[in-house]
C-alpha cells in the first residue's frame, strides 16, 4: 500500500485568504463553511487528502482490505471511497471475457486498461477537490512500475507534488457463483500474466522515498517506511491491529434497569425484575450455544456488571463502554428535557451525531471514545459485549457501515442480542430474541426538525453547565460554523448481506438488510496516497 501526500494550490481547497483580498472576510467565512462541510475532527488534525494505491496479484485481497479500511476511515470521520478499478473495466469492455485481456502482449487491451485506469484517476481528482472527499482509495493490481509512474505522473499534471507511497499483504478468498472449474481455470491464467510483468516495490533503491507498510504473513511481521502525518500513522495503526481470522462478536444491551421503565436516561441504575429475568436467560443462551471460550466485556456501570455476574464466568470492565454521557441531562427524561431545555431538545433532533449534551458528550465524541474497543474486537476470538443502546449504535455502525446520519437512530432493543460474524466483504448478522419483556427506548428520527444555526458542530448554542469540557478543536474567532453535513452521500453503495432473525422458542427465519458484504480474500498488497494542500500565507 502506497501513501502519497500531495501540495495543491487550486481554488477550493485553500483554507487561509490573502490579506490584500477585497472580499477578504467574505471569503473567510466561505472557507469555513466549505471546509466544515467536507470533514470532521479527524480531517481538521490532517488536512492532508490522501490517495491509497493498492498494489498485489489478483486475489490477494486488495478489495477486502479497501473496503474495511474505508470503513474504518467513515467511521472515524474520514470521509473517505473506494474507486474499483475493474469496475470501470467492466463497464468499458464487455467483449473481454477471459484472461487474454491481461495478457502483456495484448496492445488492444493495454490501451483499454490504461485508459480505464485514467478515467478512474479523474473521478479521484474530482472527488478529493471538489466533492469533499479526504481519502480516495485506488483499488487496482498496480502491479508494474509504469503503471505506478502513471499515476505520479498524474498527479503532478495537476499541480499536485508528490511525496510518498505504501504497502500490504493480506490473506483473501475466492468465491464464483459460475461454473467453479471453468472460472477457476481463467483466474489463475489471468495471475500468471499479472506475474510476468509483476514488479514489487523496492524499498532500497527505486522506492525508497515512498511511504509504506508491508504486511507479510498476514500480519505477522510488519515493514513501516516514511509514514509522516496524521491519517498516514491512522492507517498504520488500523493495518496492524486488523487480523484474518474466524471470530464472532456479540453485542446486547444490559437487562430493563429502573431508570429504564421511568423513562429516565443516562444514570446507574440497578436492574429492574424483569432486567434480572434477561441476565438469566443470557447465561441460559451461552450454555445451549456452549460458548465455553467466550469473553466477557462490560462497561463499569451497574446494569452491566449486574447482567454478567448472572452469567458466572469472568468478565472484563471497560469504562470506555459506558454510556454516553448526558451531561446536565442525566437521569432526566425526554419530557422534562424538553420542557426546561427545549432549545437543546431541538438542537439535538436537528443533528443527533454531532450534538453535545452541556457537559455531556455527543455521537461523534462516543466514536473516538470507543476506537480502542474497535481495535481489541478486531484482534480478539469471540466476545460478549454487554454495554448500552448509544454505544451499542456505534459498534454497529463501524461492522455494518453506517453513516454519521443513521447511527443514532440504529434500532437496538433491549433483551435482544445480535451475533456479527465477519464475511468477506462484510458482516453476517444474527439475531436472537430472547424472550423476556422490556421498554421500548428507541426514540424515531424526528420527521421535520426546523434549521437552528449554532456555533459550530460540536458545541451547543447555550449551556446550561458552567464547567466546559476541552472541545475537539477551536473555531478561533468565528462567529460561527455551519452545521456538519451528514456523511451518508460517502457512504459506500448499498450491498446486500443475509440477516437471520431467530426467535426463541419459535422458528427462525430469514430477512435481507441493506448492509455491507463482499467477495473473496487471499494475499494481498496496498498502496497509500496523500496529497496536502499548500495554505496560501496571509
Amino acid at each position: 500500500m502506497c501513501l502519497i501526500p500531495l501540495f495543491s494550490d487550486q481554488p477550493g481547497r485553500r483554507t487561509q485568504i490573502d490579506n490584500g483580498s477585497a472580499n477578504s472576510a467574505e471569503a473567510k467565512k466561505t472557507d469555513v463553511r466549505m471546509n466544515e462541510k467536507k470533514c470532521s475532527w479527524a480531517s481538521y488534525m490532517t488536512n492532508s487528502p490522501t490517495v491509497i494505491v493498492m498494489i498485489g496479484l489478483p486475489a490477494r485481497g486488495k478489495t477486502y482490505m479497501s473496503k474495511k479500511l474505508t470503513r474504518y476511515l467513515n467511521w472515524i470521520g474520514v470521509p473517505t471511497k473506494v474507486f474499483n478499478l475493474g469496475v470501470y473495466r467492466r463497464e468499458a469492455v464487455r467483449a473481454y471475457k477471459s484472461y487474454d485481456f491481461f495478457r502483456h502482449d495484448n496492445e488492444e487491451a493495454m490501451k483499454i486498461r490504461k485508459q480505464c485506469a485514467l478515467v478512474a484517476l479523474q473521478d479521484v481528482k474530482a472527488y478529493l477537490s471538489r466533492e469533499g472527499g479526504q481519502i480516495a482509495v485506488f483499488d487496482a493490481t498496480n502491479t508494474t512500475r509504469e503503471r505506478r509512474d502513471l499515476i505520479l505522473a498524474f498527479v503532478k499534471e495537476n499541480a499536485f507534488k508528490v511525496r510518498s507511497g505504501t504497502n500490504v499483504v493480506l490473506l483473501t478468498l475466492f468465491e464464483c457463483a459460475a461454473n467453479l472449474e471453468r472460472v477457476m481455470d481463467d483466474f489463475l491464467k489471468r495471475i500468471e500474466c499479472y506475474k510476468v510483468t509483476y514488479q514489487p516495490l523496492d524499498p532500497d533503491d527505486y522506492d525508497r522515498d515512498l511511504s509504506f507498510i508491508k504486511v507479510m504473513n498476514v500480519g505477522r511481521r510488519f515493514l513501516v517506511n516514511r509514514v509522516q502525518d496524521y491519517i498516514q500513522s491512522k492507517i498504520v495503526y488500523y493495518l496492524m491491529n486488523i487480523h484474518v481470522h474466524s471470530h464472532s462478536i456479540y453485542l446486547c444491551r444490559h437487562g430493563e434497569s429502573n431508570h429504564n421503565v421511568e423513562g429516565r436516561i443516562g444514570g446507574d441504575a440497578e436492574l429492574s425484575p424483569r432486567g434480572k429475568q434477561f441476565a438469566h436467560a443470557l447465561q441460559n443462551f451461552i450454555e445451549e450455544h456452549k460458548l465455553s471460550d467466550l469473553k466477557v466485556w462490560t462497561s463499569q456501570l451497574r446494569r452491566t456488571i449486574q447482567t454478567a455476574e448472572e452469567l458466572g464466568v469472568p468478565y472484563e470492565q471497560w469504562k470506555i463502554l459506558n454510556e454516553i454521557d448526558a451531561g446536565v441531562c442525566e437521569e432526566m427524561t425526554y419530557e422534562l428535557i424538553q420542557k426546561t431545555f427545549p432549545e437543546e431538545f431541538a438542537l439535538r433532533d436537528q443533528d443527533k451525531y454531532h450534538y453535545r449534551y452541556p457537559g455531556g458528550e455527543s455521537y461523534q465524541d462516543l466514536v473516538q471514545r470507543l476506537e480502542p474497543v474497535i481495535m481489541e474486537l478486531e484482534r480478539q476470538g469471540n466476545v460478549l459485549v454487554i454495554c448500552h443502546q448509544a454505544v451499542m449504535r456505534c459498534l454497529l455502525a463501524y461492522f455494518l457501515d453506517k453513516s454519521a446520519e443513521d447511527l443514532p437512530y440504529m434500532k437496538c432493543p433491549l433483551h435482544t442480542i445480535l451475533k456479527l460474524t465477519p464475511v468477506a466483504y462484510g458482516c453476517k448478522v444474527e439475531m436472537f430474541y430472547l424472550n423476556v419483556e422490556a421498554v421500548n427506548t428507541h426514540r424515531d428520527r424526528p420527521l421535520d426538525s426546523t434549521l437552528i444555526h449554532r456555533r459550530n458542530s460540536y458545541t451547543p448554542l447555550s449551556s446550561h453547565d458552567q464547567v466546559k469540557r476541552p472541545r475537539l478543536y477551536s473555531a478561533g474567532n468565528q462567529p460561527w460554523l455551519p452545521l456538519a453535513p451528514t456523511p451518508s452521500a460517502l457512504m459506500p453503495e448499498g450491498r446486500q448481506s443475509q440477516v437471520s432473525a431467530r426467535v426463541t422458542g419459535s422458528p427462525s427465519k430469514s430477512v435481507t438488510v441493506n448492509c455491507n458484504q463482499s467477495p473473496p480474500t487471499t494475499v494481498v498488497t496496498l498502496c497509500l496516497a496523500s496529497p496536502r494542500i499548500l495554505l496560501p500565507m496571509i
